[in-house]
């Protein structure tokens, strides 16, 4: 008699701070809530506890859904790489929900098959390569933004007017370093920043 397939589910965000309830709404219409795991971590490989936990599970005729493809991962070669190991190693069909096409359930023969691993092939690119155009386009805000004047990072601290005769003591060794920044309310290694600014700019002068 063969073994009745058990449903599994399969979502991941990036961050704690991001919300999977999308996803979990998707994927609790096809299986058992206790049968959904869940990381919140990078997708950047599969080094992951819930997915890892998933896969000790899995056993041959299981299904596990995704809501998409890119929520196995980030990584074009690590995607196709697990899906060979679900399907092929492991032999569970994978469902992929929001690209029909891939439903391993569906065209058991050659040409099933065949139409599945282009498909993944294909959207696993698209994912990877809209991934790599967002970081340009990031990349590119920034410069244009810094080419306009603006400035990234926290705002530096303005310096108390005692700065410089504070500075000018120091140097003339009527202060030490430690009693100099504590003059200025900074730590030490801040005073020593802003100091060496300070000489650097006066040399230039």
């Amino acid at each position: 008699m063969a073994k009745k397939s058990k449903f599994y589910g399969y979502a991941r965000v990036s961050t704690s701070r991001q919300n999977e309830d999308r996803q979990l709404q998707a994927l609790e219409a096809k299986v058992p809530s206790k049968n959904i795991f869940v990381d919140k971590q990078s997708g950047k490989d599969f080094e992951r506890e819930r997915y890892k936990a998933l896969v000790e599970r899995l056993r041959p005729n299981d299904v596990l859904f995704v809501k998409s493809i890119d929520r196995l991962g980030r990584d074009y070669r690590e995607i196709l790489n697990q899906w060979r190991i679900l399907t092929k190693e492991l032999n569970v069909d994978v469902v992929v929900l929001d690209m029909p096409l891939l439903d391993t359930r569906r065209g058991k023969d050659l040409l099933g098959t065949f139409i599945s691993d282009v498909v993944l092939q294909i959207l696993s690119f698209v994912a990877e390569n809209e991934r790599a155009n967002i970081r340009q386009r990031q990349y590119e805000g920034i410069v244009a933004a810094r080419l306009r004047g603006v400035k990234f990072g926290r705002p530096r601290r303005e310096l108390p007017e005692r700065f410089r005769l504070v500075v000018r003591l120091h140097h003339q060794g009527y202060l030490t370093g430690t009693a100099a920044a504590k003059a200025c309310e900074m730590p030490l290694s801040t005073y020593r920043n802003c100091s060496k600014r300070l000489f650097e700019a006066n040399e230039q002068r």
